[in-house]
């Protein structure tokens, strides 16, 4: 079974939940930028969690099913289609997915997912690398693979479809050398730069209390780094594994969806929690998923 692109969209690629682990060599986990709509759309289909899906963005694509498939669309909302239902495509059909509202990525996951070779354990397409290939090209055939695995009708919660645009995060190492109180005040927009690197923003600076120079250090999915300029930027997951600008901040693990859904235009601003509160929110996140 295959999957003819006849367009890609703006940017479509092979994506499962990433590479962790190779920081120590340069190269971030990469994997779905929503990974939450990628566990639930390979729920649905009765797929392992980390079954490699077709990641698109802004513009969904058109892809044509020769020999039929079962689908699930999760994330982003398609203009053909309901997401976060099961789809049987008979053979020879077309799926024009066309602009995606109410957030920027849309996963297109098959009964048995995209069969692609694995690097480093993971088919996740890394862009800056190129690990994994690159972006998926018009006119490309896609191999389904076989499986056994039946799909699962399931009742997705709202609070599992539901994005933030405030963005909750822990204190950042580097916190004390920036005026913190405007940066939670601000509500800050998400810039054309954007992409799955980094999510650049555009507000009032965030001021530093002194200019202050830091060795190149490790830094992590979702660190917030305060440029120069004062312009926040959120690492995101096809990030560089080290920087030498201060974070002032963290977005904690259960708002890493949200982060993913964020588009171009978008406003967003950021609450502050204790590491202890991060780890109930993504216990009970888990909890929610764990009960379908």
């Amino acid at each position: 079974m295959t999957i003819l692109v006849q367009s890609p969209g703006l940017l479509t690629t092979v994506q499962d939940l990433g590479r962790p682990g190779h920081g120590i060599d340069g190269v971030s986990r990469a994997g779905a930028a929503d990974p939450l709509a990628l566990r639930l759309g390979n729920l649905l289909l009765g797929n392992p969690a980390n079954t490699p899906a077709l990641e698109t963005t802004l513009l969904g694509g058109t892809y044509v099913f020769p020999d039929g498939a079962t689908i699930a669309l999760t994330g982003a909302t398609p203009s053909a289609l309901a997401p976060y239902e099961i789809h049987t495509i008979a053979p020879g059909q077309t799926i024009q997915l066309g602009p995606l509202t109410n957030g920027a990525r849309c996963y297109l996951c098959v009964q048995g997912g995209i069969d692609v070779p694995r690097i480093g354990g993971s088919a996740s397409t890394h862009l800056l690398s190129g690990l994994g290939g690159g972006p998926i090209l018009k006119g490309a055939v896609l191999q389904i693979a076989a499986t056994t695995n039946e799909p699962k009708p399931t009742s997705i919660p709202e609070a599992l479809k539901t994005y933030r645009k405030t963005v909750r995060v822990t204190r950042g190492p580097q916190a004390d050398q920036f005026e913190s109180r405007l940066f939670y005040q601000t509500e800050y927009q998400v810039t054309q730069d954007t992409n799955r690197m980094g999510i650049r923003l555009a507000g009032p600076p965030v001021p530093a209390f002194h200019d202050s120079q830091m060795r190149t250090e490790g830094v992590p999915l979702g660190a917030i780094q305060i440029p120069a300029n004062g312009q926040p930027i959120i690492l995101f997951v096809d990030q560089q594994t080290t920087g030498g600008y201060p974070k002032i901040a963290n977005v904690i693990t259960a708002d890493f969806p949200s982060l993913g859904q964020l588009r171009p235009g978008d406003k967003v601003r950021f609450e502050q929690v204790s590491p202890v509160e991060a780890r109930r929110l993504l216990l009970e996140q888990e909890a929610l998923l764990e009960a379908l």
